[in-house]
């Protein structure tokens, strides 16, 4: 009788020591994930790199007139970016064209090109990765 008290307070003492180790784990991830907030403006404009208005032939006839703003994801990989200019501005202008205006039609167009150019940019990039690209202004003659 003695033996089987002892053997259920063990039992007890085992499980509340697991669910205390597992309650402890999942409080510290939950912390670390808030811990991982997003950048707020001026961090995102730190590591950000604008791209003068480039004007190219789309293909086909007509012209386009677009400047972009990239966003990386830390200080270092901007002033990379800036450097790589020439290489920005080659891929743009190798990107647009392959593109007719109606490659550029509406949000789905505008989305497709700016992840194209993140994911060719990406690839060149040493000191951090792209996180977006912004088309900051365009004009389609």
């Amino acid at each position: 009788m003695k033996n089987k008290a002892l053997t259920i307070t063990l039992i007890i003492v085992v499980c509340l020591t697991l669910v205390g180790i597992i309650g402890l784990i999942l409080a510290l991830q939950l912390k670390g994930d808030v811990g991982a907030k997003e950048p707020n403006i001026d961090e995102i404009i730190e590591a950000s790199v604008d791209v003068p208005e480039i004007t190219t032939n789309l293909s086909g006839n007509k012209f386009i007139r677009i400047s972009l703003k990239i966003q990386t994801d830390n200080k270092k990989a901007a002033e990379e970016l800036a450097k790589r200019d020439f290489q920005v501005n080659n891929l743009v202008i190798q990107e647009l064209s392959e593109m007719t205006v109606k490659d550029l039609e509406g949000k789905v167009g505008k989305k497709a090109f700016e992840d194209s150019i993140k994911s060719q940019l990406d690839p060149l990039m040493q000191e951090g990765e792209i996180e977006k690209v912004y088309i900051v202004s365009y004009i389609i003659q």
